[in-house]
Formats: structure tokens, sequence, C-alpha cells
């Protein structure tokens, strides 16, 4: 949608516009733009607030996620570390100094094998989390990043209508395709 309304703006306007304004509900990209270009007729240093401004009011649904990776991330090992501790305790509440008997052992060994699985499964559910969210967070960079290349190529194009001089072919051709 985003190379589109870049190949289309410099020609005509209100498709680039309608473009936008039927992709805006689903994509951040048409958010943004639309923004900025409901305001073309400001000068190029307006329109450039315009468009950061859009930009960051959209940068909350991309963050969305982290808060709730990063809990996930600090709490699985601490409820593990939880677990650790119960299963420690419950070992050393069934020893019985005094009476070496068989089931004294099962519980203590119980005990710290409630302790071993409770620590695992914290630290399992804490890395798997923990590529999830680094996924998520690269895609977060990835989408930063095109924000700011097509942004910029939003702006030279509203530059050069603004301010009345064309692009030529190869320069259009070079915002059409990158």
């Amino acid at each position: 949608i985003v190379r589109d309304v870049l190949r289309t703006y410099p020609h005509d306007f209100d498709a680039a516009l309608l473009k936008l304004k039927k992709k805006c509900r689903f994509y951040q990209f048409a958010r943004i733009f639309l923004e900025a270009l409901e305001v073309d007729h400001f000068p190029p240093h307006a329109f450039r607030l315009t468009l950061e401004g859009a930009t960051q009011a959209e940068l909350p649904m991309l963050r969305r996620f982290n808060s709730i990776f990063d809990m996930i991330i600090t709490a699985s090992p601490l409820l593990g570390l939880l677990g650790t501790v119960l299963g420690l305790i419950r070992s050393f509440a069934s020893l019985n100094l005094g009476n070496v008997g068989s089931e004294s052992a099962l519980q203590v060994t119980g005990g710290i094998s409630e302790a071993l699985v409770s620590t695992a499964a914290g630290l399992i559910v804490a890395v798997v989390t923990l590529l999830f969210a680094s996924v998520f967070r690269g895609f977060y960079r990835r989408q930063i990043a095109a924000i700011q290349e097509y942004g910029s190529q939003l702006e030279v194009l509203h530059l050069s209508r603004h301010e009345g001089f064309k692009l030529r072919n190869d320069e259009l051709n070079n915002y059409e395709y990158s």
C-alpha cells in the first residue's frame, strides 16, 4: 500500500488519499500517511511535524506486547524459584533426623524433585518467552525503519509538490521501488 501511494501521490493526490482512507483502519502506514496528507497544503516544516506526530501516535501500538513479554520473562524464573523454595521446604520438613526410615527418604526426594521441576518449568517459560519477545522486537525495529524510510520519501514528494519542482523520472523511480 505504501509503495502504491508513493507512486500515485506525485501524479494524482486525490487517488492517493482515497487509497489511504480505504486502508487506514488496518494499516499503521496508512494512518500515518493519511494524517500527513490531510495537511498537504501545509508548508514542508509543518507537514514534517504532522508526519512525526502521527508516527509517534502509532508507536504504542507497535510496542503493545513489550510489557507483557517483559513481565513474563521476569516473573517465570521467580515462580520457578518459588517452587524450588517450596520443594526444599517440603523436603526439609519431611526429614526426621532420628529416623532413617524409607518413607522419610521418599518424601525428601519428592520435595527435591518438585523443586527441580518447578525451576526447570520457570526457566523454560522464560526462555520461550524471551525468544518470542526477540522476534517481536525485531519486527518492531523493522517497522520503525520502514516508517522512517517511507516517511522521508513522502516528505521529499511533498516538498517537490509544495515547492513546485518536478522530480525526474529516475528520481521518482528511486522512491517507487525502494
